[in-house]
């Protein structure tokens, strides 16, 4: 093959994508030490299984296929409407956000639809992307051959709110709760973003994956909440981390009527390149929305987030500085000076025997730092904590 016909652009992306390359380190311990008794508090995968009504629904939904008179075969690219009705009615519309079922999108995966999503404009776009933030902004638009991006610093300086672009750019991309550091968006901070896009005719690229741990009902879970946002932001959702459907695969996206050109453009873009989520997985998102639902998920939640509240006391009472873990599974740990955070991640295996995400792979506003997720079991994570405490310092 000639390599003159492949992509350039991919070889200006890192060597791997980050949690590769902590897989790799991982394996390669393994092999050293093959006792190693290995407690992950990295990748940010759920470990609970899935609600009950969630899989009644999926066991329905089976039965139907089984039938002639309830099997289906292809379906609606942009998702069946009774889902697309229940997460208008169930997600948006608790927080005074009224949306009609045709301006949903229902996909296998938020990560996916974040990273498609760029391929509607053009390449000479100016993007803006928080630092630190989920490196797939980036990647997705490196390898669009994107060279006009410019970052938005989130420190502890500014409390980790991104810095509003003193430039104009055309796309925004923001998270809240934000992965990797755990931290919301404040109301002011989204009411300035909106009106920074109105103002110089930007799009917002809202990532809301983690709104459904916000446990505070008067921060914002949906740039919909903003006046003004309907006529410059999408929004993406994911049941991964609200459901536990990381293995299932089933997510939202938002494109308002407003977005009228953009939206015709994504809905092309999906009958094109997408034949839909399948039927029972879509019944079995329905039912994240029934009662039964709603109360089996809440109380999923409520056990990683006291995980995290575990996590974020146990390093404080350590001496250490963090922050997160209140309205995200996320706690973003404060460094010692001097030690990057990979020789951390190496010196953490080492010694504890305990994995978690160095901060310099989410952008280089994130190196000094260090990600641990809420997403292990309670034990594991309190094994997780002891070692930490008596083997770290």
């Amino acid at each position: 093959m000639k390599t003159g016909i492949l992509n350039r652009y991919y070889a200006d992306l890192p060597e791997s994508y980050l949690f590769s390359t902590i897989a790799r380190k991982i394996d390669s311990y393994r092999q050293s030490h093959p006792g190693a008794d290995i407690i992950r508090l990295g990748i940010g995968d759920v470990t609970r299984p899935l609600a009950p009504a969630v899989i009644a629904a999926m066991h329905r939904a089976t039965e139907e296929m089984a039938d002639v008179a309830g099997f289906r075969g292809y379906g609606p690219e942009q998702g069946y409407e009774f889902l697309r009705e229940a997460v208008a009615r169930g997600e948006f519309a608790p927080r005074g956000v009224d949306l009609a079922a045709d301006e949903i999108f229902i996909s296998d995966g938020s990560k996916c639809d974040v990273a498609n999503f760029q391929e509607l404009f053009d390449r000479k776009c100016r993007v803006a992307i928080p630092d630190p933030v989920y490196p797939v902004y980036l990647d997705s638009n490196i390898m669009a051959g994107r060279k006009n991006i410019v970052f938005m610093p989130a420190h502890a300086g500014n409390g980790f709110q991104p810095e509003i672009p003193k430039h104009s750019v055309d796309l925004i991309y923001l998270c809240s709760p934000n992965n990797p550091t755990g931290t919301v968006l404040t109301r002011e901070t989204l009411t300035a973003f909106v009106d920074y896009a109105l103002r110089h005719g930007a799009l917002i690229l809202f990532d809301a994956a983690y709104a459904a741990y916000i446990q505070d009902d008067s921060l914002v879970h949906s740039i919909y909440e903003i006046p003004g946002a309907r006529a410059c932001a999408v929004e993406f959702r994911s049941f991964s981390k609200t459901a536990g459907f990381t293995g299932v695969r089933c997510a939202v996206t938002v494109v308002p009527h407003e977005l009228a050109e953009l939206r015709r453009m994504w809905l092309r873009r999906q009958t094109t390149k997408f034949n839909g989520v399948n039927y029972i997985v879509q019944r079995a998102a329905e039912a994240v929305y029934s009662p039964e639902g709603r109360e089996q998920i809440r109380a999923t939640i409520a056990g990683y987030m006291a995980n995290a509240a575990a996590i974020r006391r146990g390093l404080t009472e350590g001496g250490w500085t963090v922050c997160g873990g209140e309205h995200a599974p996320y706690i973003w740990w404060e460094l010692p000076e001097q030690e990057t955070s990979f020789a951390f991640f190496d010196r953490l295996l080492e010694t504890c025997e305990v994995v978690g995400t160095p901060g310099s792979g989410f952008g280089s506003c994130g190196e000094g730092y260090f990600r641990l997720t809420a997403f292990g079991e309670p034990d594991s994570t309190r094994r997780a904590l002891e070692r930490i405490r008596t083997r770290l310092k």
